[in-house]
This record gives structure tokens, C-alpha cells and sequence, in this order.
């Protein structure tokens, strides 16, 4: 069954145009204008880099949109549209089926749907691109440059799950976990089909001053917010909320999943001490929990301690490299 490019693109990425979307199979789809700022972001995702080559295409699909869908969500930006870049080794209909279920499921639950993109022969394995677009009115949209001094910071859901899978599916020597299957049973969603917290980053306009999400590691994505705001912070790596799994490790693997685990699409924002009770309504209108870890200091620099607000002495690597 399986025929060129075009036959792929109808039988597996055609819909009809959604209300007010025009030119969708043209040479470009052409969106209604908006009184908002359009936000866009695009993300890709490598086989053998991002994902392993036997990763359930509905869990893939699910994953390739949703990394996108939480950079808005960070900048506070309601879904309008994607677009979607597929390099694959060959067709196989089966596999594009599944993977444009998870992809249409997610799409659909934002209101964001596929406007147009483009199919091509790759290497050995598959490199998706998606490109997200979204709206915000300017003055509502959250940046990483707003955090001062005195603002709480905050996360959102647990940190450490998809870290601790990924070290699962690894099978990382000296990994304290007595039984693996049961650790990896439970986190192994975490990783693969990740929630992007739009609603939270809606609820958030005029609450929040900075935010972005955890993609790359706590630590790392933190430093952002603290170097685009030009000022310093302290963090207590006790108050992070860990997923059951990573909450039964030794402190210091705890740490290393929490503080430095990525691919977690949670969001870390700052907001004012006194906004602590509309922070509190926000988590709420969301669904979504929310727990305060630190604070933002005059300075530069994270200041990472323990409950008894002593430093610590080593803390896990900053984040992912790509280039690494």
C-alpha cells in the first residue's frame, strides 16, 4: 500500500481546512490576522537523539507536538496552528497511522491544528520538525527577563520522572533501584508522553513575571530565566516535587533527577511574593500543581542548598547538550 510522497500526505496528514484557515494545501496556509502577537516556535526531534527507533509512534506523535505546545505554554500563548517536516527512511503505513494518532490527538485537545508541511526521504532514521504558532496580547506574554528580586520561584507538577525512565531504558550502571521493570513501569509515561502546561501558562498571564519550560534540566533552564533578568537566585533542592519513583532514590540521585534531568515540560516561573494567593487560584483554574522552591536574589548566580539551608557541595550536571 505504500506509494510516493502525496499518497502518504493524503491517506495520513489530510484533513479538511478548520474554520477560518484558508489555502491549506496550497503553497502556503494562510491564517486569519489576530489582534495578538503571533508567538512561534519550532523544535525537532532525531532518531537515536531524541527518541529510540522502537518508541510506540503514537507516544512519538503525542511527543513531537507536545515539546512544542509547552514552549507556548511558557510564554503564555493560546495554540492557533502547526506545521509538520517528516524525513523518513521509508513509508510504512502502519507506523504513520499510529504516529498521526498521538499527533491529532494532542492537536486536537489545543485546538491547534495541522495547516501544511512537508514529506521527504531521509537517512536511517526519522527527523521530525514541528513548527507551532500561537497568540498572546504583547503585554501578557511571559519572557524569561521579568524575574526581581524577592520573587518566588516556583515549578510546576514533578520533576525527575522522565529523567529516571531514560536512565532505565539505559540501563545506567550503579542506577539504586532494586526493581527496574516496576521503577520503569512507572515513570516511562513521564518521558514519552509528556503534558504541555498551556492551561497553566494562560492562568498565568499577569501573574507570573518569568517563565520557561523544563526541557532541558532545572538547573539549566533556571540559569536562563536568571541571566535574561540579569539577578541571582537560590533554590532549596529538597523542596523540588519528585515523582514517586525519583522521591524513593538516595539524595543524591534525587538530586541529579530533579535539578538536572530534562525532557520534563513542566514550567518554572517567578512571581511577585505578594501574587502567592493568584498564583494559588492559577494552579487551581488549571488542574495543574504548583509547589514554591526558591527565590530570586539581587546578584548572579543559583545558590542550590538542602532542608537545612546549608549549600551543596556538588550538584548534578546543569542540563542537556545537544552538542555534548
Amino acid at each position: 500500500m505504500a506509494g510516493g510522497e502525496f499518497d502518504l500526505i493524503r491517506r495520513h496528514f489530510t484533513r479538511p481546512a478548520p474554520p477560518g484557515v484558508l489555502g491549506v494545501g496550497d503553497d502556503c496556509a494562510l491564517l486569519p490576522p489576530q489582534a495578538a502577537a503571533t508567538a512561534v516556535s519550532t523544535d525537532l526531534l532525531v532518531e537515536g537523539r531524541h527518541f529510540f527507533p522502537d518508541v510506540d509512534p503514537r507516544a512519538l506523535g503525542h511527543k513531537s507536538l507536545a515539546v512544542n505546545l509547552s514552549d507556548l505554554a511558557a510564554m503564555g500563548a493560546q495554540p492557533t496552528a502547526f506545521v509538520l517536516g517528516l524525513a523518513l527512511p521509508r513509508i510504512d503505513d502502519a507506523w504513520l497511522e499510529a504516529f498521526a494518532q498521538g499527533l491529532y490527538a494532542l492537536a486536537d485537545a489545543h485546538g491547534c491544528p495541522l495547516v501544511g508541511g512537508d514529506t521527504t526521504r531521509g537517512g536511517a532514521g526519522a527527523t521530525i520538525s514541528v513548527t507551532v504558532f500561537g497568540a498572546v496580547p504583547e503585554a501578557l506574554a511571559l519572557r524569561r527577563s521579568g524575574a526581581r528580586p524577592g520573587d518566588d520561584i516556583w515549578v510546576s507538577g514533578e520533576l525527575g520522572a522522565a529523567d529516571l525512565a531514560l536512565r532505565l531504558l539505559l540501563d545506567e550502571p550503579g542506577l539504586p533501584v532494586a526493581d527496574r521493570a516496576a521503577a520503569l513501569a512507572a515513570t516511562r509515561r513521564a518521558l514519552e508522553w509528556p503534558e504541555p502546561r498551556v492551561a497553566l501558562g494562560l492562568a498565568l498571564r499577569g501573574v507570573a513575571s518569568a517563565a520557561i519550560d523544563i526541557s532541558d534540566g532545572l538547573l539549566q533552564d533556571l540559569g536562563h530565566i536568571l541571566a535574561a533578568s540579569n539577578c541571582g537566585a537560590r533554590v532549596c533542592a529538597d523542596d523540588l516535587p519528585a515523582a514517586a519513583a525519583v522521591a524513593a532514590l538516595p539524595p543524591d540521585w534525587r538530586r541529579r533527577c530533579t535539578l538536572g534531568g530534562g525532557d520534563v515540560y513542566e514550567l518554572c516561573f517567578t512571581a511577585p511574593a505578594d501574587a502567592r494567593p493568584r498564583v494559588a487560584e492559577a494552579s487551581a483554574r488549571a488542574g495543574v500543581p504548583v509547589a514554591r522552591v526558591g527565590a530570586v536574589e539581587a546578584g548572579t548566580g543559583l545558590r542550590v542548598t538542602d532542608a537545612s539551608g546549608a549549600p551543596l557541595r556538588s550538584l548534578p550536571r546543569a542540563g542537556y547538550d545537544h552538542f555534548a
